[in-house]
Parts: structure tokens; sequence; C-alpha cells
């Protein structure tokens, strides 16, 4: 499949690309690491330069309703100036450093149903082709899962995430979309919020933790909710039960007193740029995923519809992404 997108745009009998990963997740802010295969062709090739494009598949809201789209976050060039000789492989290892803001996939080895990818754009002769596409799985911060575990403990179970394209004001927000994990509410709350929303704005000295409870009626017809900020350390040492339940409580509070007016916090969203419409409400359900906690459990579980969507992700990470590349041809 990688190598039929390559002979498009390089010709019949030009070299091939493979990329391929360390195995295992890797944490925000953490380092990338992996090998580009290079197999040459039937005759020689200048490589002028080999870039890896982390790419994540985006909603965005405007007022007709939603779209999808690939956005790509970062770019990294890892090799070239060289020649590949005619049927030689050459071999070039990279060892990048991810952005602190890219999204967590999985919890606890499940996955989320977040979509990311390592695309590999090899430039040769004058052409470019992507022409090759990693599945990127992404775990989570130590913070980031102290935070969720204590969620869980709290009676919180997990519905979905997805990744929104536009800034949360107020923030130190650096890429273009950040990421909503959305929560069953525990029973205790479950009269004060139908949902709530949790965004990690990660950076290299902590972590910005934004709570939103569900937008009643919509962005477009009742306005906001109030949002919460807070920001912790990446080596606190917290009661993260007791913490998250104060956050919720004021979450709660601010909630019932905005009206749908919203807090200090706005999201201020952008309009979409690509024709993937996705009908039906604000937040995309998800496939199945909704789970209660089971008592005693430690942090929230994603349960046995985590490993459906896997599977899932696999084969919509190759579907999407190449849907995306005849666009853009």
């Amino acid at each position: 499949m990688v190598f039929k997108r390559l002979l498009g745009s390089l010709g019949v009998g030009g070299p091939t690309v493979d990329t391929v990963l360390d195995p295992g997740a890797v944490r925000p802010g953490g380092t990338l690491t992996g090998q580009v295969h290079l197999e040459g062709g039937q005759a020689d090739f200048d490589i002028e330069h080999i870039t890896l494009e982390l790419v994540a598949r985006v909603e965005a809201e405007h007022a007709e309703g939603e779209s999808e789209g690939v956005v790509a976050f970062e770019r990294f060039t890892v090799g070239g100036g060289f020649r590949l000789a005619s049927g030689r492989r050459h071999d070039v290892p990279f060892t990048v450093t991810l952005p602190w803001e890219t999204p967590v996939t999985e919890l606890h080895g499940q996955h989320l149903g977040i979509v990311l990818g390592v695309r590999t754009e090899l430039a040769v002769a004058g052409a470019r082709d992507k022409g090759d596409l990693d599945q990127l799985s992404i775990a989570p911060l130590p913070v980031q899962e102290a935070v969720l575990e204590a969620f869980g403990q709290l009676g919180f179970g997990f519905r979905s995430a997805d990744l929104e394209y536009g800034h949360i004001a107020g923030t130190g927000q650096q890429l273009p979309f950040y990421q909503e994990i959305e929560l069953t509410p525990a029973p205790q709350y479950a009269h004060q919020v139908n949902e709530i929303e949790v965004t990690f704005l990660a950076n290299p000295s902590g972590v910005e933790v934004v709570l939103e409870a569900d937008k009643r009626g919509g962005l477009f017809s009742g306005g906001h909710d109030a949002l919460t900020l807070f920001t912790v350390g990446h080596h606190d040492s917290r009661d993260w039960t007791a913490e998250v339940d104060a956050w919720v409580r004021q979450l709660a509070e601010r909630h019932a007193g905005a009206h749908g007016h919203g807090g200090p916090y706005a999201v201020h969203d952008h309009h979409g740029h690509h024709p993937h419409q996705d009908h039906g409400g604000h937040h995309r359900s998800g496939p199945g995923m909704g789970t209660a906690v089971a008592a005693g459990a430690a942090g929230l579980a994603v349960g046995v519809a985590g490993g459906m969507v896997a599977a899932e992700v696999v084969d919509e990470i190759g579907d999407f992404f190449e849907g995306d590349e005849e666009d853009e041809g």
C-alpha cells in the first residue's frame, strides 16, 4: 500500500520508503525513536530530505455544524542530502521530541479513539511524496494519569475523547487544537452536571487542567457553561482524589451560577476547513465507549470497548489519511 503510493509522483522504478517506529507508547514531551528504511529504485536518486510530519484527525465546529479534517502539528527533518544508489538499502535512524501538548491516545493500554499518525515525506529530484503513515500511540504523563485515576476513584466514567480545532483563551495553549476527554458524572454530581470535559495543556514546567461542564443548548444556541482552570506541576505530590473532588465542586458551583453565559475562560473556535461533515450534536458519541467504573478500580475504566476501538483505529488511520491525501492531490 505504501510503496504503490510512491509510484504516483516518483514514477515506476523509484525508491520506496518504510518508516518503523520503535514499539511502545510515548509520553507527551517525550522522545519518539525509529528508523526510516529506504530501498533504491531502478536508478540512482538524490534524496533531498526526509521529513516526519505529526498529523491528527481533528473536529471543527462552525455555524453549519461540524466537520473533520487532518491537521499537521509538527514537522521534523530527519535526513537527506545523499544519493540512494540503485537497488541499495539505506536506513535513517531518528530521535525527535514530541510537543508537550501531543494528545493522549490511550489509558492503561486501552485506546481512547484519538487518531494520530506519523507521516513520512520523501523529497526526491524535486518531487515530494507523503509515502508512509504510521499510527502514533501516546500514553499520559504521570500527573495526567493521576488526575484521571482520581476521577475514576470519585466514580466518574469515561465516555469518549476527541480533538477540537480552536484555542482556549486564558491558557498557554500552543497547538491549533486541544483534546477533550469526556466523562460521565459521578452519582454525587449527576444532579448538577450531565458531563464533565477534561483538557490537559502540558508544558515543560507542568500541566494546565481545564474542566468544563456540559454545554447545555450547544455552542451557538445557549452560550458556554463555566470553565475552571488549575495548574499542577509534573512532580506534585497531592491527595489527588481530594484535589480533584475540590475542583469538581468548584466547577459545579460556577456551572450552577453561570446560566450559560460562560466563565472567564471562553473557548474561541475557528471554522472548519475540511468538508467531512459529522452529523449530530456537538459531541461525537464514540463507538460504544461509555463505561462505569467498578468499585475500587484504580482510575477510569475504558472497558472492553477500548479493544474494539483500537482495532477500528488501526484500520481508520490508513483509510482516513489516504482519503485526505486524495483530496490534496
